[in-house]
């Protein structure tokens, strides 16, 4: 089956409206279908007992304070503490029922015999499960009694501290505010066990499972769980069936001029660009170091090795989890978005032997803008999260305090405003190839890729701490996952296509056509597919099957990418081909990105899963293997050919980068599998038996067996670091043998550039 270049832009022009269709009007929704916040609360006597501005305060706190990076909200977040809407639902169930059972029988519920607790349960369960036609919440008296147990609960916790959560002393500066954070928790309870008008089920679609509310999985759930494993089926089918009878030219190494290393010139814009792979390494290294404290602080809440002993200085209150968590999620982000801003900004010269006027001071200056982002950014998190911002400034300078969007708006728009000084950069840079090709050509889809990323950014903008939190999950999803199943894969294999042209392994034409094809389907599974994100946050119930469709049919470019990685490297393995190492990082990202974004992430979507899964570590697996073994490979494997280009090539050395590649593997490998999925999936045994809360109590994690794969993580780390500290340490001494760069470029010195711009 043969198809044209002109075919498949039309396609993917239609696939973007059906896409921007579909997901405006899911905005739409979205603002209208979210749980209503009441302008009051009142009890039995009528008193007021929360407000609307006290919910919206609390949402405030739970930001400010960083609370999404130590527990999680809705099932988004952080493990190492609880869920919140969880944790208040059932803490709501235990408070209700102590007042029945003191109420009627004079004693605790837990002496009652299991007939009365039965009936206890029971009327406990009715009270819960109701719905909501508007006005003020009613509460009843053992509501009113469970919501101020709760709000003493977390001023106890979260306020004064608890080491044994893991909870530093005055993580909420004050009481009060512990207070609002806790009416907040309680709201999210609230809309998870309330119907939704003219529903049979809550406003999170039952979610999370607590019987003693009301909550369990729904039908839906069941009926689409089903559906989901036959497209499995039909979706791997596909997957092979397009890979098999689409007519893509491959890569071959025989028989073709690669040029090598020492052939090409080394241009002023280039040795600026590979100043960003030094301070990329340094994030990444610092990212694996916090990694590892966070993963030993499951086990060690308060400490580290004992040293607080000898110390007397508790690790906990001088880098508390939600922040080291949450510069261990920035810098992984940072490191790899550094390391494809300098490729993109690479690659060009290879491509069309141009170096415009002061390239390289302008790349420089952009370096520098993302120096200062970069510090500002993580540095407002630790000043944000501890109280050196009044006003508004916490958000804007500090921590938003949100799961991957947590620096602050000014720093946010800095990483917006990098964006688009990097696509005025490749412009200027691919100016030769945007002039001789057509809108749909290799060069005209980096910039579509870059400004998909930058568009897709916007998003984060779109909300305040005020925003109802089902809204502000919304538009933060349409970042995260647009980002990593759309616009950042799109980019990916764009990239990954103009490296392949730089070789001559493939010409520029078949490279557009494959690159535009793998775009085709990762926009038209990815982009819907991020509403498997929306079924348990306070969105319409439509989104079940939306989700559930498009998250299977996500497994499609993952097949079809995997099979052109193993593809490509069958081909690179034949006879001398001198880019061996960077097509490893590519098989290696292929395969993983297959693991963890094609079989864990389709196993953890299935709806009737994700119900009891959601929110953990199974979910840690997933995130593990598909951001770092598919995103960072191929960000190293960039790294690997930009320094095999740049460096003198009786000077390379592969030895070091080879052997943080099979650490990285092996320990990744070590983590996921020996660790990491067999906690997710005694967790998920839990809920499944005992209920959510229960999978994510602390209770949970401190059974010996739990604790014991905790320590067993530690050989998967430990690998993980040490290639980490080879490749930053290989990073600083090849940068003493690169090659000088040529101060008067011209088309004729670079090997490929010729052939590039006469295939048209």
């Amino acid at each position: 089956m043969k198809l044209r270049r002109k075919t498949i832009a039309k396609a993917i022009v239609v696939v973007f409206v059906f896409n921007l269709v579909v997901m405006g009007a899911g905005a739409w929704f979205a603002y209208q279908e979210a749980p209503p916040i009441p302008e009051e609360v009142v009890g039995p006597d009528g008193d007021v007992v929360v407000t609307d501005e006290q919910i919206r305060d609390g949402k405030r706190v739970f930001q400010k304070n960083g609370l999404m990076n130590h527990g999680s909200i809705l099932g988004n977040g952080a493990y190492y503490g609880v869920d919140y809407t969880a944790d208040a639902l059932d803490l709501k169930v235990q408070y209700m029922r102590e007042y029945y059972a003191q109420e009627r029988y004079g004693t605790a519920y837990e002496d009652l015999s299991s007939e009365r607790q039965a009936a206890v349960a029971d009327i406990v369960e009715q009270e819960l499960d109701t719905s909501y036609d508007g006005g003020a919440i009613q509460y009843s008296a053992a509501e009113l009694y469970a919501h101020r147990q709760v709000r003493q609960e977390y001023v106890q916790r979260y306020h004064e501290g608890s080491h044994a959560r893991g909870v530093p002393a005055e993580m909420i500066e004050s009481a009060e505010e512990a207070r609002q954070f806790a009416d907040f928790a309680m709201w999210t309870a609230w809309f998870s066990h309330t119907d939704r008008p003219g529903s049979s089920h809550s406003y999170t679609n039952d979610w999370p499972y607590q019987p003693g509310a009301g909550n369990d999985a729904t039908g839906a759930a069941m009926t689409w769980s089903v559906i989901a494993m036959i497209l499995l089926v039909a979706g791997a089918g596909a997957g092979i069936w397009l890979y098999r009878s689409v007519e893509l030219p491959e890569p071959k190494a025989e028989g073709i001029s690669v040029p090598k290393p020492g052939e090409m010139s080394v241009f002023p814009s280039q040795r600026s660009a590979l100043r960003f792979i030094p301070i990329a390494a340094g994030l990444f290294l610092a990212q694996v170091l916090l990694g590892g404290l966070l993963a030993h602080f499951y086990i060690e809440r308060a400490g580290f090795f004992g040293i607080e002993r000898v110390f007397g200085v508790h690790i906990l209150q001088l880098l508390p989890f939600a922040i080291a968590k949450t510069w261990h999620i920035d810098l992984g982000i940072l490191w790899i978005a550094t390391t494809w801003l300098g490729a993109g900004l690479f690659l060009p010269p290879l491509l069309t032997g141009h170096e415009p006027t002061r390239q390289s001071t302008y790349v420089n200056g952009l370096l520098g803008a993302l120096v200062v982002v970069v510090v500002g950014g993580l540095g407002g998190i630790w000043l944000g999260a501890n109280g050196y911002f009044d006003g508004q400034l916490w958000w804007l300078l500090g921590n938003e305090g949100l799961e991957y969007l947590e620096v602050g708006k000014v720093w946010q728009f800095g990483i917006l405003a990098g964006f688009g000084i990097w696509a005025v950069l490749a412009v200027r840079g691919l100016k030769p190839l945007l002039d001789r090709e057509p809108p749909y050509g290799l060069a005209h889809m980096i910039l579509y890729a870059g400004g998909s990323i930058a568009l897709l950014f916007t998003a984060g903008f779109l909300f305040t701490p005020s925003t109802n939190i089902a809204v502000t999950e919304f538009w933060r999803w349409w970042v995260v996952h647009m980002w990593v199943e759309g616009a950042f894969e799109f980019f990916i294999v764009a990239i990954v296509g103009l490296t392949l042209v730089s070789m001559n392994l493939l010409s520029r034409r078949s490279a557009e056509k494959a690159v535009m094809l793998q775009a085709l389907l990762v926009m038209g599974t990815g982009v819907i597919g991020v509403s498997h994100h929306y079924w348990w946050i306070g969105m319409p119930d439509t989104w079940v099957p939306i989700g559930s469709v498009f998250s299977t049919l996500e497994l499609i470019p993952l097949v079809f990418i995997l099979y052109e990685a193993l593809g490509q490297y069958r081909a690179m393995s034949a006879g001398e081909f001198p880019y061996r190492l960077p097509f490893m990082f590519i098989v290696a990202s292929g395969v993983w990105n297959f693991v963890g974004a094609g079989v864990l992430g389709f196993f953890i979507n299935l709806p009737l899963i994700n119900y009891y899964e959601h929110g953990t570590y199974l979910t840690v697996g997933h995130a593990h293997a598909a951001m770092f073994g598919a995103f960072g490979f191929l960000a190293l494997g960039m790294v690997a050919y930009m320094l095999q280009i740049a460096i003198q090539p009786a000077r390379w050395d592969a030895s070091w980068l080879r052997a943080s590649f099979w650490c990285w593997n092996v320990g990744l490998a070590l983590m996921v599998f020996v660790s990491v999925l067999p906690v997710g999936f005694l967790q998920l045994e839990t809920a499944f038996t005992q209920g959510y809360a229960a999978a994510r109590s602390l209770a949970f994690y401190e059974q010996p067996i739990i604790q014991m794969l905790f320590w067993a993580r530690l050989p998967g780390d430990t690998l993980i670091i040490v290639g980490t500290v080879i490749y930053a340490a290989d990073i600083l001494r090849k940068r003493f043998v690169l090659r000088h760069s040529e101060e008067d470029p011209d088309v004729e010195d670079m090997a490929v550039a010729q052939g590039v711009l006469g295939d048209d």
